[in-house]
């Protein structure tokens, strides 16, 4: 009799033991397709965040170029204008060159006929 129940106890231990590797098996199984999943969509993630910051890049680099372009076209336009009032400026110093030259003439007639009349 005490070798039956020690049979019947070693058999159960036994089975026991395999359900407990078939358990430990699975739930390993599931880890492992866990952290797969995990990684992959840390890769992906990882993949998006790449995409991303290329498209802000260049985002970025289109508008320092659009920038420049404005910044360049502003100082032409300034240019051109500094231009403009420069001959504005020189075409009314030459104005007021000749009025200043014409009433120095003027005094001078004038002088001259004063001096003639007395």
């Amino acid at each position: 009799m005490k070798k039956v129940v020690l049979s019947l106890a070693l058999v159960a231990a036994l089975g026991l033991s395999f359900t407990s590797c078939r358990e430990t098996k699975e739930k390993t199984e599931a880890e492992v397709e866990n952290a797969t999943d995990a990684v992959n969509e840390a890769a992906n993630d990882a993949v998006d965040a790449a995409n991303d910051a290329t498209d802000s890049a260049k985002e970025a680099a289109n508008d320092a170029a659009n920038a420049a372009e404005e910044a360049v076209d502003n100082a032409v336009d300034a240019a051109n204008d500094a231009v403009d009032n420069a001959k504005e400026t020189a075409s009314d110093a030459v104005d007021a060159g000749k009025d200043a030259v014409d009433k120095a003439k003027e005094a001078g007639k004038d002088a001259v006929d004063k001096m003639k009349g007395h």
